[in-house]
């Protein structure tokens, strides 16, 4: 098996990976990759170029756009909900929700950065592992009290799933993942090496290959049944959004060209700064003048530059007010744009609750998403411990601060209604309660919800 064959799919995507990253980041990491984006001018002398990128700087709309949409998402916690008797599956779940990949990150913190992988690159992926140990437990109380049924997440980017093949039905057949690490091969040797792992999934087991070094061999380090085989299933669970909610695929092309243009004007400016010399002499000149540079002409030569009308400078920043808007527009902000121009503050009151509205669509569009891809995670985990509960995960569906008070209105007038429904009553608290108590550990919302079903 080539275990490092990749699918065509991946190798057409890994470059645009890679350009969505350093968008998304900014900063030094584009800086360093300048060269990839900032387009050379035609004829444009090296060190010219040279000195363009290292004044190189850049704007970072989608990347802010991006965390905003993460942080107002997730503004408030998820509510996970559990249904049935058995308490120590729900005191692993507390624990799981604390601490969900033993690196202690919550799983709130977990999926809201999984689901900022997804906006950047489209999809993510959640695998789900327990602690490996030899030999068997003999009962569930030995696998308990020896760690082997404390499941954790790990997550995997786009770009590490290098390979897949689905089943007719639509189910993960196989997947490979791929990692990568500096290591140092000793403690008091002081030379790092690159390692290189490859997991292989299918629906019962697992295999870690590995290489050290450019030149190593690849060697199988591990195999066996994986987390999921009881369920015969790949342990791999993907978050994805369509192609018209990839924000950073819609807003890439024009962040470029915003990049491209705002860097092309900052440097006219910046050249037109540093007035220079003009020789009118037919005669040699190699005295170096003003700030290095100089112009020799005849003193019957002209010299000038073409534009339109003079207005290129306006004409350029217009341009990059327009593009800036643009990309806000494709990612349903248009109000937060912040542009100060006669047509923005002539938009009526309705109007820009309309397009808040629209921006409310995609959020609860985005928070079903993260839903899905944490009930598929968490059930399966029940599923592979075979644990006595029902999962079942709500909220990420209110985004304006004023919400809560408006639903508690709402839940008054339905109770004043006199519907004779304990279970409506009980399920109406416990959703109330869980809002207000977003903040709180898993353990105390299990035990409201105890307290309200009066168990």
């Amino acid at each position: 098996m080539n275990i490092d064959r990749e699918h065509p799919e991946y190798v057409a995507r890994k470059a645009m990976w890679k350009q969505y990253r350093d968008l998304y980041g900014g900063g030094e990491q584009l800086r360093a990759n300048a060269a990839e984006y900032l387009v050379r001018r035609h004829r444009e002398p090296g060190d010219v170029y040279q000195e363009r990128l290292g004044r190189v700087f850049y704007e970072n709309y989608i990347g802010s756009i991006i965390d905003w949409y993460a942080a107002t998402l997730m503004r408030r916690e998820p509510m996970l909900e559990f249904e049935g008797s058995d308490a120590g599956a729900k005191d692993f779940y507390n624990t799981l929700a604390d601490d969900c990949d033993l690196k202690g990150t919550n799983l709130h913190e977990f999926f809201r950065q999984r689901f900022v992988e997804t906006l950047v690159c489209g999809s993510s992926y959640v695998a789900v592992e327990f602690p490996r140990a030899a030999g068997r437990a003999l009962t569930r109380a030995e696998e308990d009290a020896s760690g082997r049924s404390r499941a954790y997440l790990v997550n995997y980017g786009p770009d590490e799933v290098i390979n897949w093949n689905y089943e007719p039905a639509g189910g993960l057949q196989w997947a490979v993942v791929r990692t990568s690490c500096l290591r140092q091969s000793r403690v008091t040797d002081a030379r790092w090496e690159k390692e290189t792992r490859w997991i292989y999934y299918d629906r019962e087991k697992f295999q870690v290959f590995r290489k050290r070094g450019e030149q190593g061999e690849v060697e199988l380090a591990d195999q066996g049944l994986h987390a999921l085989a009881g369920l015969r299933r790949v342990p791999l669970f993907e978050m994805k959004v369509t192609e018209g909610l990839w924000l950073m695929n819609k807003a890439a092309l024009l962040q470029m060209e915003h990049f491209n243009k705002s860097n092309a004007l900052s440097w006219a400016l910046t050249m037109g700064l540093f007035a220079t010399p003009v020789i009118y002499s037919e005669r040699e000149w190699n005295q170096i003048v003003g700030e290095s540079y100089y112009i020799q002409l005849g003193p019957q030569d002209r010299f000038g530059w073409t534009e339109p009308e003079g207005k290129v400078y306006q004409i350029a920043a217009d341009n990059l007010v327009r593009l800036k808007d643009e990309i806000y527009r494709v990612c349903y902000l248009m109000g937060q744009a912040g542009t100060s121009s006669a047509g923005d503050l002539r938009q009526s009151g309705l109007s820009k609750q309309r397009d808040f509205s629209i921006t409310q669509e995609v959020l609860r569009a985005y928070g079903d998403a993260v839903k899905e891809s944490m009930k598929q995670t968490l059930r399966a985990v029940a599923g592979a411990r075979q644990d006595g509960v029902g999962i079942d995960v709500s909220g990420l569906d209110e985004f304006d601060i004023e919400d809560f008070s408006n639903e508690l209105d709402d839940a008054r007038k339905l109770l004043d209604l006199g519907i004779g429904s304990e279970t409506l009553k009980r399920q109406l608290f416990k959703k109330l309660a869980f809002k207000y108590l977003c903040d709180a550990r898993q353990e105390i919302k299990n035990r409201v919800a105890e307290e309200i079903d009066g168990k």
